[in-house]
């Protein structure tokens, strides 16, 4: 469960953040997760409930949109989007070839501290 590492390396960056920042507590924190980026919403929620305990964030909701895949075919033109986690072909020509243009995000957007 690779959430557990993630949630770790998350609450390291929004910690230093807030404390460079000046502030002593976080109280919300949104992220977007791509549906291609192989991390599990719902384990990597758990994963930092299980982990905030006893710092800066303790009391803090993590927030996250899920971004769905995006992608363009580079034989049709074609670009799509889909919930599906990965693609094999384009869903307009059934190629190959094809480009993937969202869906593999870890980004936190923003904070809300004080």
């Amino acid at each position: 469960m690779h959430e557990v590492s993630i949630a770790l390396n998350l609450l390291e960056i929004i910690t230093t953040q807030c404390r460079k920042e000046g502030y002593s507590r976080i109280d919300a924190v949104r992220i977007k997760i791509g549906r291609a980026s192989g991390i599990m919403p719902d384990a990597l929620a758990f994963a930092f409930g299980a982990i905030k305990g006893d710092s800066i964030a303790e009391t803090a909701l993590l927030e996250i949109e899920e971004v769905p895949l995006t992608g363009s075919c580079r034989d049709c033109s074609a670009v799509f989007t889909t919930e599906a986690e990965y693609i094999l072909e384009c869903p307009s020509c059934n190629s190959a070839s094809f480009s993937i243009t969202a869906g593999r995000e870890l980004d936190i957007i923003d904070m809300e501290v004080s």
